[in-house]
């Protein structure tokens, strides 16, 4: 008992208290809660798979499950051995190897085609990712105009003014100038369309900017005109062309033309400024402006100068700026009226004048020897230039101290360019690819403060031949990018412009095969660039720069002047304004591609083909069937009609009234000319057949389904039914289970109907059936054939009809029984 228990307590603790290795630990029960605590924490994570398996256990045992038994039965289940091959027969049962050969054969088969399957979708899935990053890319790089450049940082400082209001009310995007560009570009385009002679586009440029009374953009388009006004291109090829010594000497011709032209223009305007002490007048030419010049600009270090004056001015100052004027006349005239001997060099001179700028190899090399002899340690600047520049003696020497204007620099280099003409004496020589190199690539935009004068740089380029890095550097200059894109244009039209020859290159970009010196630049993104900031306001605008591209291929092969409209009327969204669209008696309504006289329909086809690809139907049908293509029209119609012909939900009646309002539409317009579809006028009237069966009118409804006469109502028509079926369409066959369990239920309906009105009058309900005895039972007979012959029809049609169709039918006739 427990006194028993008491005692045997009392000896525990005497024995405890006995043990002196142990020394007495006295906690409370809180104490002793806790420590359990964390004894049970440690000891969980080592077991933490265990306890939850126990866990598991005690829960489905808790609802009866009877845990050992279902693991053993998982344990037994192996669904890898129903793909995996069988095993050898012996060789003397001929019956099961033969079997299982026939069943590893199925098995394989099923294997590969499984791994085929997968491989397939992986790869469509890949592609449609790079095409989708391709487009992605493409719009990051037009974003940042040039992949190549940094455009974060752009300190530009541009004096030339430019009217920024907008030119027109309401949404246009474009300002004063950009209209005032585009007038130009139309007017041009129109020349082009109509077949008529059209002025030169850089002439129209040239108009404009004189008529803005802006000099820098009227020398700019003057140095444009000047640089592409080269005799007529003997190359078809513009590689070929821009290649040639021919092109590159006619190139160098025209931009010392036009550097001489300026700076005569600046010594007149200098002398004009300065009239007292200029003290012009005289026979007006160019001795006169050069000694007016002289008197203001006094030459440096006179006391150096040789061979005395003339007319009261030093001699070879006096030589040297007619020669920069590019009057190789007058310098021989002042020569000659020199009071000092220099007969010898007046010779070089006048070969010098008569051969376009160039000595002869025998010449030029006696000049070379003596400007090494005696010239190069004259104590005359202007005489060591002269010498220079006529018989091209040091390319390397500038001549800083007289030439200290750009302009001056320039000058001098294209004078002395030379090309490969095979002799081998010419050893030191300056080409055009030399100094091109030299100023785009050595010199770049750092040593020219480009950005902080965009159009000197402008001019350091272009003037150079190099038209394509000139355009491409203006373009990257916002405010001045209108005028890059006009340029390129007046490049195009000339027949100069080297393009790309594909449109996914960079704004500027070069070939291997190209030659030294040369770039490329890539116009449709140029022109894609400068659109997009008005493409979306300014449509009409949009499509006369793209009409420049119609001579190119696309990214297919595809004209590019169509792969750009079709681009813009899928970002825009603007069907009707660009493609025209359909008028009440079906003809069509001009678009602005109308107004390019070209195969409209192929446009408007291909536009429609590509909303196809996107997944956007409706769009493409509208499209279709502008482009008069019918039958895409009717085999998209039909497929979206089957889709939603028995939609019986709220959200889908919007598109499903939208898509029978388009279809009655089409099937009206198209039964005029004899070309209606029959699927496409059966899916309408299963259309009106589900749209009285949704506002429970089943009377009309099952007239419809009587008239049409596709399904059986009784057990005789239903092989001829079953026949028919396969001559449907793919869209027809996907409406049968729906229309066959439609009809199911209107049956039920009016056997219900007639079983709760069994004290009314007989009904007829209209199937060639009718109460013979004026009972009810007669009557719902009736109806149990009907859809007993449903349900046959259901089970015999080569259509693997939904699970839940077929319970749902079964279930109706089970409930009219």
């Amino acid at each position: 008992g427990f006194s028993e228990l008491l005692q045997r307590a009392e000896q525990l603790n005497a024995d405890i208290d006995g043990d002196a290795d142990l020394p007495r630990v006295m906690r409370n029960l809180q104490q002793i809660r806790e420590s359990s605590r964390r004894l049970w924490s440690k000891a969980a994570q080592a077991v933490t798979a265990d306890t939850t398996d126990v866990k598991a256990s005690i829960l489905l045992g808790s609802k009866g499950v009877d845990v050992p038994r279902i693991q053993q039965k998982l344990d037994s289940i192996s669904t890898a051995k129903t793909f995996d091959p069988l095993e050898p027969i012996r060789d003397i049962d001929v019956q099961g190897f033969l079997k299982n050969e026939r069943e590893n054969a199925i098995l394989a088969a099923i294997e590969q085609s499984r791994k085929q399957t997968y491989e397939e979708v992986e790869g469509r899935h890949w592609e449609s990712v790079m095409v989708e990053w391709d487009v992605e890319k493409e719009r990051i790089l037009n974003q940042l105009v040039s992949s190549g450049y940094d455009v974060t940082e752009r300190p530009v400082d541009i004096q030339l003014p430019v009217n920024d209001t907008p030119a027109v009310t309401g949404r246009s995007s474009l300002n004063d100038l950009e209209m005032a560009y585009y007038s130009i570009v139309a007017k041009y385009n129109q020349h082009v369309i109509d077949s008529s002679p059209a002025p030169p586009l850089v002439d129209l440029c040239l108009q404009l900017a004189n008529s803005r009374q802006c000099k820098q953009l009227s020398d700019m388009w003057l140095m444009v005109r000047t640089m592409i006004s080269t005799p007529p291109a003997t190359h078809s090829n513009v590689t070929h062309l821009r290649e040639s010594a021919t092109t590159q000497a006619a190139f160098i011709k025209q931009a010392k033309s036009y550097l001489q032209h300026t700076y005569k223009k600046y010594m007149m305007e200098t002398c004009c400024d300065n009239l007292q002490q200029a003290q012009l007048g005289g026979v007006p030419g160019t001795s006169n402006i050069v000694r007016s010049f002289l008197n203001i600009k006094t030459p440096i270090s006179l006391h150096t100068l040789e061979d005395g004056l003339v007319e009261g001015q030093p001699l070879w100052p006096t030589v040297y700026y007619c020669v920069r004027c590019g009057d190789v006349n007058t310098a021989l005239s002042v020569l000659q009226s020199a009071s000092q001997d220099v007969g010898e060099f007046i010779e070089i001179l006048t070969e010098y004048s008569q051969n376009n700028g160039r000595l002869s190899v025998s010449t030029e090399s006696k000049v070379k020897l003596q400007y090494r002899r005696t010239i190069v340690r004259c104590q005359d600047p202007y005489k060591c230039a002269v010498y220079n520049i006529v018989g091209n003696c040091d390319v390397d020497e500038n001549h800083a101290d007289i030439c200290d204007r750009l302009e001056d620099y320039l000058w001098l280099k294209l004078c002395q360019v030379r090309f490969d003409d095979g002799c081998k004496e010419r050893e030191s020589k300056l080409t055009l690819a030399q100094l091109q190199d030299r100023l785009l690539d050595e010199y770049g935009e750092t040593h020219f403060n480009a950005y902080q004068q965009p159009l000197l740089y402008f001019l350091v380029l272009f003037i150079t031949a190099q038209f394509e890095a000139a355009v491409e550097f203006l373009a990257r200059v916002d405010s001045l990018r209108c005028h890059a894109v006009h340029v390129a244009l007046v490049l195009l039209e000339a027949g100069v412009l080297l393009n790309t020859r594909n449109i996914q290159e960079p704004l500027l970009s070069r070939e291997v095969a190209d030659c030294a010196g040369l770039r490329r630049l890539n116009l449709a993104r140029l022109i894609m660039l400068y659109t997009r900031q008005f493409e979306s306001t300014n449509t009409r605008e949009a499509l006369q720069y793209f009409y420049f591209l119609r001579t190119q291929r696309g990214p297919d092969g595809e004209n590019l002047f169509m792969f750009c409209v079709t681009q813009l009327v899928l970002d825009t969204r603007q069907f009707h304004q660009i493609l025209g669209c359909l008028q009440m008696d079906g003809s069509r309504k001009p678009g602005y591609i109308d107004h390019y006289k070209m195969d409209t329909h192929t446009v408007i086809d291909n536009i429609a083909c590509q909303l196809e690809q996107n997944g956007e139907l409706e769009d493409a049908i509208t499209l279709y069937d502008l482009a008069q293509n019918q039958s895409k029209v009717v085999l998209l119609l039909n497929k979206l009609l089957s889709q939603v012909i028995s939609a019986p939900g709220a959200a889908q009646r919007t598109t499903r009234d939208r898509l029978k309002q388009i279809a009655t539409s089409v099937a009206t317009r198209y039964s005029k000319t004899g070309h209606v579809d029959r699927g496409l006028l059966l899916l309408l009237d299963l259309m009106s057949f589900f749209d009285f069966y949704f506002s429970n009118d089943i009377d009309v409804a099952l007239d419809i389904i009587i008239r049409l006469n596709i399904i059986p109502l009784s057990a005789e028509a239903v092989e001829s039914k079953v026949a028919n079926f396969k001559q449907f369409s793919d869209e027809v066959r996907q409406c049968i289970p729906d229309l066959i369990l439609a009809t199911m239920n209107i049956v039920h309906c009016k056997c219900v109907r007639i079983k709760t009105n069994s004290s009314s009058s007989p009904i007829t309900v209209g199937m060639g059936s009718s109460a013979r005895d004026g009972g009810h039972d007669s009557v719902i007979n009736d109806l149990r054939k009907q859809a007993r012959a449903l349900i046959t029809y259901a089970g015999m049609i080569p259509y693997r009809m939904p699970g839940e169709t077929n319970a749902r039918l079964v279930q109706l006739e089970a409930l009219m029984n």
